[in-house]
């Protein structure tokens, strides 16, 4: 299969410009440029990388709250003109996910490629790997993210702000997100990379930033997107897709709950995707990599679309050559599985 008609490989290609630029691009845009570009952008690149040329919408979410909204509550002086940062913060993140839609995590955020290229690091070692997780545990992980936006980016900046909790959690998802020690790194500053003793809340904080970020280092080379699962900006994707453009669509027929291979190719284990018999079937965890219709067999089932515009539909002649492309990359001689068409 040539390279440009490899889905994967177009994304890891959009993958690699995308981690350039959110780490590395203020050297392009210019640093006042690169505070104003959005300053809430939907995925995690971080605003305490200084070379970065945009940052994450939670960052600001969690300063409004923390530092302005609570602060005012607990004085008394609340007015309806303090939502205005939120909304304002909110509105240009809504704005940018209509564009898009979820396909910022699958394709634009700088940690979910850092995720993918140490899991293709794994494979090529021969890293006992587990590619799919039970179905259990994967019930049991899908609350976190919304248990990480619900507390550490709303519930604790404001009790923060309101003087219920300490000023160390006016911030607590950014204090522990993976994304700020990644890309500081890659951008060369290591000053992100350690224990914070001025108090013992940043204490503890810091440390379960470190262990946090080498767990996942960890995790990626023998399992598939592990921070991603847990990731409040996933959650928050999620309140909103039913607005974005980009689309994940299916024509369900009696061959779709048989082979399974499209949940197979899902990163994120959904597992429902091969069993729905909805027409949108663009999930909460989902991340618009578009591997379930890469993998589909059957002709026009699946479909990735950008509003009513065709991006990627499945068809079993791509499935071939893309299945093939795969044992390659995985060192297999023949498919693991064969798929009868009818």
């Amino acid at each position: 299969m040539p390279i440009w008609k490899n889905l994967s490989v177009i994304r890891k290609f959009v993958q690699l410009l995308a981690f350039l630029f959110l780490v590395y691009g203020s050297v392009f845009v210019g640093f006042y440029s690169a505070d104003k570009l959005s300053g809430a952008f939907p995925v995690l690149s971080c605003a305490y990388d200084a070379k970065t040329a945009d940052y994450c919408v939670l960052i600001p979410l969690q300063h409004q709250l923390g530092h302005g909204l609570g602060p005012a509550i607990a004085a008394g002086k609340f007015t309806l003109s303090l939502l205005l940062p939120i909304l304002t913060t909110l509105g240009t993140f809504l704005l940018l996910f209509i564009l898009l839609n979820k396909a910022f995590c699958g394709w634009l955020c700088p940690l979910g490629f850092f995720q993918e290229v140490l899991g293709m690091i794994g494979q090529k070692l021969r890293l006992n790997r587990t590619e799919s997780l039970d179905d259990n545990l994967v019930d049991r992980i899908r609350p976190a993210k919304w248990l990480m936006l619900g507390l550490l980016v709303i519930l604790l900046p404001l009790a923060s702000g309101l003087g219920f909790v300490g000023h160390e959690l006016g911030d607590p998802f950014c204090q522990i997100c993976p994304s700020r020690i990644l890309t500081s790194l890659f951008a060369g500053q290591l000053n992100q990379l350690y224990i914070d003793t001025s108090s013992t809340g940043y204490m503890i904080l810091s440390i379960i930033a470190d262990l946090l970020f080498g767990l996942i280092l960890v995790l990626s080379l023998t399992m598939r997107q592990p921070f991603c699962r847990i990731c409040p900006l996933l959650a928050m994707h999620a309140l909103f897709k039913k607005v974005g453009l980009v689309k994940l669509v299916k024509n369900y027929t009696s061959r779709c709950d048989k082979c399974g291979l499209c949940a197979k190719a899902c990163p994120m284990d959904i597992r429902e995707i091969h069993t729905s018999k909805e027409k949108d079937i663009l999930m909460p965890d989902c991340t618009l990599c578009g591997r379930c219709v890469e993998f589909c067999p059957d002709k026009g089932v699946m479909a990735l679309k950008y509003a009513v515009i065709p991006i990627k539909v499945s068809d079993p002649a791509y499935f071939k050559e893309r299945n093939k492309a795969q044992k390659r990359w995985e060192g297999k001689q023949k498919p693991s599985r064969r798929v009868k068409k009818d």
